[in-house]
């Protein structure tokens, strides 16, 4: 095995970081180095024909984020917003989104062979959204695929929307 390939190999097989987050009774782990930022719930300025789960836009520094309340996003029903609901701040594909999520729990360490399929159970969230699931200590940590959450038809209706309405996007 040559010196690349070794090294190639044994950056796969270390541990990621995973940040992980509640929704009801459930956790969710994203990957922490899609993370931007972790801020408090603030309101949002709210989009016309804009998807139901999609909140509304925020003005981060000058840039425009469209935001996602998970919850509705994974078809579950909406919770009033209190003093631990937070909104994650991700990037994906050069695009930065957030998502409402209930809090913030901790960062975790997940090894490559620690992350198992997602059964297909009956479980509340759609399966299309999750890379797997990894057992933390006593709890199940849902690994969620942020590449998913966002889909392209969904950001493509965001810029028109953005585009035709007072709110400014920001590139």
């Amino acid at each position: 095995m040559n010196e690349q390939a070794s090294t190639a190999s044994a950056a796969s097989d270390e541990a990621a970081q995973y940040l992980t987050v509640n929704l009801g009774n459930e956790e969710y782990g994203v990957d922490i180095l899609a993370v931007r930022e972790i801020r408090g719930w603030t309101p949002v300025t709210r989009i016309p024909q804009a998807p139901s789960y999609v909140l509304g836009v925020l003005n981060l520094r000058g840039a425009i984020v469209p935001v996602l309340d998970l919850r509705l996003r994974f078809g579950l029903a909406r919770e009033e917003y209190t003093a631990t609901t937070v909104c994650v701040i991700v990037m994906v594909a050069g695009r930065q989104f957030g998502v409402v999520v209930d809090a913030v729990s901790d960062v975790v360490d997940v090894s490559p062979g620690g992350i198992r399929p997602v059964p297909d159970m009956g479980t509340t969230v759609d399966t299309e959204y999750l890379k797997g699931l990894t057992s933390v200590g006593e709890r199940m940590v849902l690994l969620l695929d942020v590449d998913r959450l966002l889909q392209p038809q969904d950001a493509q209706m965001l810029e028109a929307a953005l585009a035709s309405s007072d709110v400014k996007a920001v590139a």
